[in-house]
């Protein structure tokens, strides 16, 4: 092994940043907390706070790798009241590590304010790669994985039939987020929009202990759900328009 490789895998980061603060973007797992990276708890293990989407589920992994750091909240429901307040921590040469529940800060989670304004600001960003629930979801589908689109969640109400009618002519590869009390009806209104023979599937549980990929027609995975019910957190992937 080189001696710049060594080095790169034993510094939380390789970048000069001179007297300035620095937010990481830090992926937590998505179920196994075996899946985060080396690198990733050496940088929780530096900064100088720590920001969770929810302090208390982001404290089990920390607990769990043995760090003992500051932990604020930083969520939905706060953030456009004290990424501001951040920026400024950050502009005076605080490091901080941006967490969310699971997965990567920013994918359909709270990210996208605060790091705009360090962008703004001129404040040193670091995206970490690592665990992001539609990518395993995706490739584990057996749909077309060369060209594909990401839609998140689907609003509640407001706009949600607009999109479906938009989607409804999408030919890539459709890629959703959904809870499990609305899987069921995401699905029957999928067939409406889309055709009950259009191939998907159903990922749940991505790297726990009862993890499922369950694929077929859109009508198969509906009457198969139906049935069952639904636990756990859901990537629903859709095969787009022939």
């Amino acid at each position: 092994m080189s001696d710049s490789i060594e080095q790169e895998l034993s510094t939380p980061t390789h970048h000069n940043r001179g007297n300035g603060g620095m937010l990481f973007i830090v992926p937590s797992p998505i179920g196994n907390l075996g899946d985060i990276s080396y690198r990733a708890v050496a940088i929780l293990q530096s900064v100088d706070l720590i920001l969770a989407e929810d302090t208390r589920t982001s404290s089990v992994l920390l607990r769990h790798y043995g760090i003992q750091k500051p932990i604020s909240p930083y969520h939905q429901h706060n953030e456009h009241k004290i990424y501001s307040h951040l920026t400024d921590q950050l502009s005076a040469g605080k490091t901080m590590a941006l967490l969310t529940d699971a997965g990567t800060p920013g994918i359909s989670d709270p990210a996208f304010l605060l790091v705009r304004a360090c962008v703004k600001e001129g404040i040193m960003v670091e995206c970490l790669p690592g665990a992001t629930a539609f990518v395993p979801a995706l490739v584990n589908s057996g749909l077309p994985i060369n060209r594909f689109c990401f839609e998140g969640f689907l609003p509640l109400k407001k706009g949600r039939q607009t999109i479906f009618k938009k989607l409804a002519e999408e030919d890539r590869t459709m890629v959703f987020y959904e809870s499990p009390m609305r899987l069921v009806k995401t699905l029957l209104e999928s067939i409406q929009y889309f055709g009950a023979e259009r191939q998907c599937c159903v990922s749940r549980e991505i790297s726990k202990k009862f993890e499922e990929n369950k694929r077929g027609t859109l009508q198969e995975v509906h009457d198969y759900f139906s049935e069952k019910g639904v636990k756990g957190e859901i990537v629903l992937v859709i095969e787009g328009k022939a």
